[in-house]
């Protein structure tokens, strides 16, 4: 009796001790998956050696005194930021067309002309959506409150010419003035005045043998200010006309 007594304490000695080997499998696997998760991800090593010395202090008793020894984990290159930055690289711009460089060119040419005869405080030269836009403050063209052009603008007026009919292109005369009334019996308002300076350069124009049927004109009057009317300088701004050599495929 005592011998078979002793021999059910040993076996159930055996088996209260087997459970240690499953729960050492789920721990080692809990701590590959850790590795794994880690590994996948772009992480801090200083927290990652952290966490891997508290897990292995956890289950050996030990300490990781060197960061340098012990778990490493090689990082993957992340595909996606390299995908990313090369979709960000610069998109080469679209070709120019035939029309595109003529304009460009003319561009070039007027703003020369500008440079070189000091002008660039009275005529200015944008390139648009529209076109090539050369803009004439009054002062360039006509004395105030008149819309008959200076004799002083021939010389520049001839110039300008010259270069616009090298090309074909439609050309837009478009006047404006500042909102002070204009106190003049033969302008009723500032929309006779911004009309007839327009079409007094486009007069000019069509003397100097440029094709009619290139020629428009508008008057804005004072409803398309460069600047709000509050001061001289801004009004003396707002006072001018525009040039506009057109695109053709606009």
């Amino acid at each position: 009796m005592g011998k078979r007594r002793r021999q059910f304490e040993e076996e159930d000695e055996r088996i209260s001790e087997s459970w240690l080997i499953p729960y050492a499998d789920i721990l080692t696997l809990l701590l590959a998956l850790f590795i794994v998760l880690f590994a996948s991800s772009v992480v801090d090593k200083q927290k990652f050696m952290s966490i891997m010395e508290s897990f292995k202090s956890e289950l050996t008793g030990t300490r990781i005194d060197d960061t340098n020894v012990g778990l490493t984990v090689n990082i993957p290159k992340n595909p996606i930021s390299e995908k990313n930055l090369n979709q960000q690289k610069a998109k080469p711009a679209p070709a120019l067309t035939k029309e595109d460089r003529e304009l460009l060119d003319l561009k070039n040419r007027l703003q020369n002309f500008i440079d070189r005869n000091h002008l660039q405080a009275n005529v200015t030269i944008q390139d648009t959506k529209r076109g090539v836009e050369i803009t004439f403050k009054e002062v360039v063209l006509f004395d105030p409150g008149k819309a008959d052009l200076k004799k002083s603008s021939y010389n520049t007026l001839n110039s300008f010419v010259k270069l616009i009919k090298t090309m074909s292109n439609p050309i837009s005369i478009e006047g404006h003035t500042d909102n002070v009334p204009i106190q003049n019996p033969k302008y009723p308002s500032n929309w006779e005045l911004s009309s007839a300076r327009a079409v007094s350069v486009l007069h000019y124009f069509e003397s100097h043998k440029i094709a009619k049927s290139r020629l428009q004109f508008v008057g804005y009057g004072e409803y398309r200010p460069l600047y709000k009317n509050d001061t001289p300088t801004h009004r003396q701004a707002n006072r001018r006309v525009n040039v506009v050599i057109l695109r053709n495929t606009q």
